[in-house]
């Protein structure tokens, strides 16, 4: 068949013009798919490796593979947490247009969540409270964007470990819109398809791998619904305050800043219940952590490890001063830190290790294990034998992330989307 066709892509990545656009993408042959673990999807969804790096195709009708890259580019640009739009096909004579998204290194799928935990094997709960809390966060930077999602579920959703805690990532937007301000109705609308999403697929996953009754995956969604309002409250709420409670300025600042957000603007409005403030926040994009740990070191992290990591070179400085009997600059602890500290222990990991987990979390864990190992001894054990102790023994037992195959009983339960 004589098929004609089109290829927008961004720069920094292949052409892609080697594959063969002409065909259907169950009709390519196999010797040029790679078998991932995804979540189910009702579209074809295939994976490819070119120069090095993986490619998700995703097969839509006409016009919706370019809608969806837009939104995945201008959800980008707000520094979202989405995967890659990197490109898009469009196609001729009866072919679907393929949407090309970049594969997002050491990410999981909820399923595989369950399957690679590393915790006891009973503690589902505190992994659900964990895709909970990824989850509720996830909504929340997209509404306050103005991204109506209107099919948010843990399929449509990928996941990376963040310093023991979980970071979400969107995967599928076809079904979302933007609004330049989302209204309450919506927000409830949105979240009304999440907790019936949330429900169903945990509800999945329980009877897939015989998971415990417990926790019930309705009363879990349900959960989900209370996480996401008591953040938007945090993030949204005015509060009213007397000239002389100032300092809680201060203490709302810090709140949010724990939750990651940074405050762009502080609105003061005279009310006309007495001598009072009407104190109105407006936060940023999240990510204070993360833009301050990459200022310092360059280096980036996912907001909880870069928190974790912001403890340990704070650490490091409070020792420098005590040694040095002065106050020392954080730029110089931040370059001591990197290059005595971070680097060493990064560079300390096994070739044959280095895809099962990113560097950043490594790090964290090995900085959790030497607190382990310094409590089991009485005494501070230090870096270096914490690392040795942590690559011969610890590491090795964790399973591959930055790219998980997908196995036999993937296939067979139909586990085969992506999103």
């Amino acid at each position: 068949m004589d098929t004609s066709w089109r290829i927008v892509a961004r720069t920094g990545h292949p052409d892609f013009l080697d594959l063969p656009w002409d065909r259907a993408l169950s009709d390519w042959p196999q010797r040029l798919h790679v078998e991932v673990a995804r979540g189910v999807h009702r579209h074809v969804v295939k994976f490819v490796e070119c120069n090095g790096a993986l490619y998700a195709l995703k097969e839509l009708p006409n016009r919706l593979a370019e809608r969806e890259y837009r939104l995945l580019r201008r959800m980008d640009e707000e520094e979202l947490p989405v995967v890659e739009g990197v490109g898009v096909v469009s196609r001729s004579r009866g072919l679907d247009d393929v949407l090309i998204t970049r594969y997002l290194d050491y990410s999981l799928p909820y399923r595989t969540l369950f399957t690679h935990r590393r915790q006891a094997a009973t503690d589902v709960r505190g992994l659900s409270d964990r895709l909970l809390d990824a989850l509720a966060m996830l909504l929340v930077r997209l509404h306050l964007a103005g991204f109506f999602w209107g099919d948010c579920s843990l399929s449509n959703t990928l996941f990376r470990r963040d310093a023991g805690a979980l970071a979400a990532y969107l995967v599928d937007a076809e079904t979302g819109d933007w609004h330049a301000q989302l209204t309450n109705g919506q927000r409830a609308a949105d979240l009304e398809v999440t907790e019936l999403n949330v429900a169903g697929g945990l509800m999945d996953v329980q009877a897939e791998l015989g998971l415990p009754p417990d926790p019930d995956p309705v009363e879990t969604a349900e959960d989900l619904r209370r996480r996401y309002e008591r953040l938007w409250e945090e993030l949204t709420t005015e509060e009213q305050i007397a000239p002389d409670e100032r300092y809680l300025i201060e203490a709302r600042m810090r709140r949010l800043n724990e939750l990651g957000f940074d405050v762009d603007e502080i609105e003061f409005v005279k009310t006309a219940q007495g001598d009072r403030l009407l104190l109105r926040t407006s936060v940023t994009e999240q990510g204070h952590h993360r833009r301050r740990l990459l200022g310092l070191t360059g280096l980036e992290a996912q907001e909880n490890q870069a928190r974790s990591l912001l403890n340990d070179l704070a650490n490091l400085r409070a020792h420098l001063e005590r040694q040095a009997g002065r106050t020392v600059p954080e730029s110089v602890a931040a370059y001591r830190w990197l290059g005595e500290v971070f680097e060493p222990t990064v560079a300390a990991i096994p070739d044959h290790l280095r895809g099962k987990l990113e560097p950043a979390e490594v790090f964290h864990e090995v900085i959790q294990h030497k607190w382990f190992l310094s409590e089991q001894a009485g005494r501070d054990i230090g870096i270096p034998e914490a690392v040795a102790s942590y690559m011969g023994d610890v590491l090795p037992e964790a399973p591959e992330e930055r790219l998980v195959m997908a196995d036999a009983s993937e296939e067979s339960t139909g586990w085969i989307g992506y999103g």
